[in-house]
């Protein structure tokens, strides 16, 4: 294998500007609208042809685990999910970039019906050229998650 002898500077896989990193700044504003229940917000930092796996594979919100695509079907995504709860706080530990993506390993924490539960998993986000959002995805598995229901 040849070594790296380029200008570290000039490779983006140094020195990250984390601040400003598309995918960063995609997923900042994307927990910002639903922090504030802005789900035009929301649906405006997606590219056209976006798409959310959330969780990735079947569930309630995607029975078939082929994800939401296009905007159409993410706004149907946050009427069925999102917007039935009363408050979501994202609770992350660490944050992993690599190329245009950006990974969270934490918790989501989901305030419905007075109970709280607390989805584990790593969340990603892969933001385009344009800063706009092309992929949410978030591992979690579900009944992890409904077996940490408790009361508010």
């Amino acid at each position: 294998m040849t070594p790296v002898t380029a200008d570290p500077k000039a490779l983006p896989y140094l020195n990250i500007d984390r601040d400003n990193h598309p995918a960063v700044i995609a997923g900042r504003r994307s927990r910002a609208a639903v922090i504030a229940r802005d789900k035009e917000a929301w649906l405006a930092n997606f590219a056209a042809d976006g798409s959310v796996e959330d969780p990735v594979g079947p569930s309630m919100f995607d029975p078939e685990g082929k994800g939401h695509h296009g905007i159409d079907q993410i706004s149907a995504f946050w009427d069925v999910s999102i917007a039935n709860t009363q408050k979501i706080d994202f609770v992350f530990d660490s944050e992993i970039i690599c190329g245009d993506e950006v990974a969270y390993v934490g918790k989501i924490v989901t305030h419905i019906g007075g109970h709280i539960s607390e989805a584990e998993g790593v969340f990603t986000y892969r933001a385009d050229v344009d800063g706009k959002m092309v992929a949410l995805r978030a591992f979690w598995e579900v009944e992890k998650t409904m077996n940490s229901l408790r009361p508010a």
